[in-house]
């Protein structure tokens, strides 16, 4: 297994992936080709960047990293879109995609935030190190980024 940086997503290649999401009842996936098909988001903004895990050629995870599109406050960043193949979870995929994205987003911001409401996520991202935030419409876990200083949002 591979972590790459993506300058550009092939959506055939993705389209297995995006299935897979909506076979299991997620639409994350299927939003992130739509907005990324649409050039709403194409994790092209500084201080964004879009990550694939592989499998040899076939890719099994994705995550991506904004700037917050909710926050007043400059120096806040996104996790967006997660997904790993159902048959690639429990084996650090997830977690290393998201140590490239805390790695992109040390680079950039100060706080980094997400939303999500699935159990097993909170305490996937709770072993990271987030702190998850319960008075927040758009947030449900954040993170301070070393070497910053920053208020929350």
């Amino acid at each position: 297994m591979s972590i790459q940086r993506l300058h550009r997503l092939d959506l055939k290649e993705i389209a297995p992936l995006a299935q897979e999401s909506r076979d299991e009842g997620f639409r994350h996936i299927t939003r992130m080709t739509d907005e990324y098909e649409s050039g709403t988001n194409r994790f092209d903004q500084p201080g964004e960047a879009l990550f694939a895990a592989r499998d040899r050629e076939r890719i099994i995870g994705i995550c991506g990293l904004n700037q917050d599109p909710y926050s007043m406050t400059a120096g806040v960043g996104r996790v967006r879109r997660l997904y790993v193949s159902k048959s690639y979870r429990r084996h650090g995929v997830a977690r290393s995609l998201m140590e490239q994205v805390i790695l992109e987003a040390n680079r950039h911001y100060s706080v980094l935030v997400l939303k999500t409401d699935h159990p097993i996520a909170d305490r996937f991202y709770d072993s990271l190190g987030f702190i998850s935030i319960g008075d927040d419409d758009n947030v449900s876990h954040m993170l301070r980024l070393d070497g910053r200083s920053g208020s929350r949002f």
